[in-house]
């Protein structure tokens, strides 16, 4: 949702803030310079005033040469004894550079400011006074300071944290969109790689089941291209481009259909309700890996599959009648498996894998709503 306020109202307020600021610092100081026209000339009571207040309005722009200005100035003001108050458009002005500068040139600028005041002061003030009156500028000047420094160094903590934010969900994506492509790519290949084998081995003398065999690698190779071309329609959306819907189960039927074109027969059985889109997606995946598997490591076997869709979860069942310890040996812990393992995972479901007794592989998962 977007703001209803621009991103550059924030700049402004803070930048009109400070002209105000500067604004009120320069006729204060030229009221001091009024109440001490007898000792020092009005216009240069009234030039030092200006030259104490006006760079306070710039200092976001230009913090240190601002702050320069105004501690210069100010020091020359407290030994000229126009005022004596505790430097605090000092202090405002020094708050900004420990906020934003280096820590070297911002401590270069607290020590700078300590000096010159300490200085004008012992000047200006006669013994004791002048003790009491530094340590209170010290301690102002050191707060300020030390103010700036801890706002840096949460901006510099959040700036972080959002960096790794972002990088986090960056990686995700692409574990995301790995898991996408392999389920795309090895479901499609694996129907390709049957009916190739098929049709280069019947082309002689069956030209009838080559042509059907050819016939299957067209279907599944327009199929995998169109779901090649959601993906990267999401890796190229820049804007709110109206994209095609990710699978779910109304998609269920035409992913068996495919499959039993590569001579795995499967057994469709859906029942319940709907189901939100990111679980669809994710049944989906595992149904459409399963069946895939099927096809590279027990065809020709029977397959069975059994979606149930209940208040709360959504369970899924696929078993075919294949020897189930050739899934084993080709490893038995590839991407496929691990992928639906963790598509389940993030919705802190449950998922099994494994041979079954008289023969025969089941892969069973319960995908929660929440």
């Amino acid at each position: 949702m977007r703001s209803r306020f621009p991103q550059w109202l924030p700049t402004v307020y803070l930048y009109a803030l400070d002209v105000v600021a500067g604004v009120a610092v320069a006729a204060a100081y030229m009221g001091f310079a009024d109440q001490r026209a007898a000792s020092v000339p009005q216009w240069l009571g009234y030039s030092l005033a200006m030259v104490i207040g006006l760079p306070l309005a710039v200092r976001r722009k230009w913090p240190l040469a601002a702050f320069g200005v105004v501690v210069v100035a100010q020091s020359i003001a407290t030994t000229l004894n126009i005022t004596l108050e505790p430097f605090a458009p000092t202090a405002f002005a020094l708050y900004l550079v420990a906020a934003s500068v280096s820590r070297v040139r911002a401590t270069g600028a607290l020590v700078c400011s300590l000096v010159l005041s300490a200085v004008s002061i012992f000047i200006a003030e006669p013994w004791p006074d002048d003790v009491g009156l530094a340590v209170f500028v010290v301690l102002l000047l050191s707060g300020a300071w030390a103010l700036g420094r801890s706002t840096q160094v949460r901006r510099g903590y959040a700036e972080r944290t959002a960096a790794e934010r972002a990088s986090r969900a960056l990686a995700e994506e692409r574990m995301r969109i790995a898991r996408e492509l392999h389920d795309v790519v090895a479901h499609s290949l694996s129907l390709i790689a049957v009916k190739a084998g098929i049709a280069n081995h019947v082309a002689a003398e069956q030209p009838e089941q080559a042509q059907e065999a050819l016939r299957v690698i067209e279907t599944a190779s327009r199929s995998t291209l169109v779901e090649m071309r959601r993906l990267l329609g999401v890796l190229r959306a820049d804007s709110e481009t109206e994209l095609a819907p990710m699978p779910g189960l109304p998609d269920l039927p035409g992913l068996v259909d495919r499959a039993s074109l590569a001579g795995v027969p499967v057994d469709l059985s859906v029942t319940g309700g709907e189901v939100p889109e990111a679980v669809g997606l994710t049944v989906f995946r595992i149904v459409q890996e399963s069946v895939t598997n099927v096809v590279k490591h027990a065809a020709p076997a029977r397959c069975s599959v059994a979606v149930e869709v209940g208040e709360s979860a959504v369970r899924i069942s696929v078993v075919d009648d294949g020897p189930g310890e050739r899934v084993l040996g080709s490893g038995g812990g590839g991407h496929g498996l691990i992928g639906m393992r963790e598509r389940v995972a993030v919705y802190g479901g449950t998922f099994s894998a494994g041979p079954l007794g008289g023969g025969g592989f089941r892969v069973s998962a319960e995908v929660p709503f929440a």
